[in-house]
Formats: C-alpha cells, structure tokens, sequence
C-alpha cells in the first residue's frame, strides 16, 4: 500500500508482509506490527534475527511496497530519508569528501561540512578513497553521508554490526555526538540490547517472526548519565518488563566495560 504522509511522528501500521516464494510456502514476516516514534527521537528495533526488523526498515524506506498496511513518515511528502547500511557502499573511485557530497542536493554541494567531519574524525581523510580505509573508517563516511544531507528521517540498519566492541562503542559515541548536534528523527535496527540501551530513547521490541510489538521500553534517562551502574538498572528493568526476551541476556556481559 502506498506509504501515507504525516508531518510529525514516525508511524508505522503493517498488518501484514508475506514473502512468496517462487517454489514453496508463503511466509508471513510481519502481522499486526504498530508502533511510533516521536518526532526528534532516537528508536531501537530490537529483537531475534530473522525476525523482520530489516524487512521493516526496507518498507519504510519504499523499497518493498507488497505488504498490507501504510506508514508515515516524519515531513510527510517532503521528508528526507537517509539511511545507513551494514555495508558502507561507498563508490570506490571517489574520495571521502565526494562520497559524502554527492549524496547532497546538488543546490548544496558546496556546503561546509568541517564541523560534521572534524566530529567524526574524517578531516584528515577527505582525499582518501575507501580502499584506503579500514571497516570502522569507512562505516563514519556512511555516517557521514547521512547526516550531511540534513534528514528528517535516519534509518540505520545494524550499522556496527561485525566491528570488534571497542571500535563499535567508538562509533556509537560518534553517532549519538553528531545525532545530538543534529537531532532528527531516528529508527536503528539491532538485536544488542546493551546498544539498543546505550543509543535511544524508545526500544521497540520485536517477537520472533511473524514479528509484532511486544511492548516498549521508554528511556529518559540523559545519554551522558548512563554510566555502569546506570547501565545495570535500566538492564535489570528491561529484564523485569520483557523476562522472555531472547536473545537479551546476550548482552548482559557487555554492560560493565
């Protein structure tokens, strides 16, 4: 169904997605999935994989439209997605800084983006192209080409997915610096409950698939307070609302650094 346009929050209403084989049984992924994220706030998708967080995320982003349902997204007709990917998929004949520009409208291309490449630590990088980079380098260009084009809506997909825990809780710092500095609308797909925890506002908490929403789990807690101790209450409170979370015990040992 076609996507309906709402100038506020992110409102998603799926009542059904069915993948359809070309041999074999149909599969119902989604049913009955209904949530929302205010505007400005930071959201987490969390649940076990294959449960359909992705396939979620890519109907939102208008890349699948055979489901039943509609959704709608913050500036309605006029939103500005950005999305961020497992993979960078930067272009590999491109420098850093072109990588990131031509992602802009082209009215805006000569845009100073110092201020959003020196918080990511790119300024000394800007004339690298991505072979040059190492996984972790190359996911803050990504970072970086979202945030430039200034969205009203970000959708990341498991963006640290794959890194070795220092360099993602690195990157999450860098995220949520440059998300502060320029708040819009945000869904994250995870299943780290300690991420999920670190990073938002509001965790959505998927059930194994057909995914629907279990519940949610509001933060409102500040960001620079969610020292250790802080981390162990709000994992402890998670636990106490979602006791038959799978997966969430998984991250139980991440909390204490």
């Amino acid at each position: 169904m076609r996507p309906v346009g709402a100038a506020g929050p992110l409102e998603v209403r799926i009542a059904e997605k069915i993948f359809v084989p070309a041999q074999g049984v149909p599969l119902t992924v989604l049913r009955d999935l209904v949530f929302e994220v205010a505007a400005g706030k930071f959201a987490c998708l969390l649940g076990p994989s294959g449960c359909g967080k992705s396939t979620t995320l890519r109907i939102l982003l208008g890349l699948d439209r055979e489901f039943s349902g509609s959704y709608g997204l913050p500036g309605g007709g006029v939103a500005r997605i950005a999305a961020v990917f497992q993979e960078p998929t930067l272009l590999p004949w491109r420098t850093v800084e072109q990588n990131v520009r031509l992602a802009m409208p082209p009215g805006k291309r000569h845009t100073d983006l110092e201020g959003l490449f020196d918080t990511l630590g790119l300024s000394e990088m800007r004339t690298l192209y991505p072979g040059e980079l190492s996984l972790g380098l190359a996911r803050r260009v990504a970072l970086a080409r979202a945030f430039a084009i200034e969205p009203t809506m970000l959708f990341l997909d498991e963006p640290f997915v794959s890194l070795d825990e220092p360099t993602a809780r690195r990157l999450q710092d860098l995220l949520i610096s440059v998300w502060s500095a320029r708040p819009t609308t945000a869904l994250m797909v995870t299943h780290n409950l300690r991420e999920a925890l670190t990073l938002s506002d509001r965790i959505v908490v998927l059930s194994p698939r057909p995914a629907h929403v279990l519940g949610v789990f509001d933060i409102n807690l500040p960001r620079e307070s969610r020292d250790p101790q802080a981390m162990s209450d709000l994992l402890r409170s998670f636990h106490s609302k979602f006791p038959d979370q799978a997966g969430a015990e998984q991250a139980c040992n991440d909390i204490v650094p």
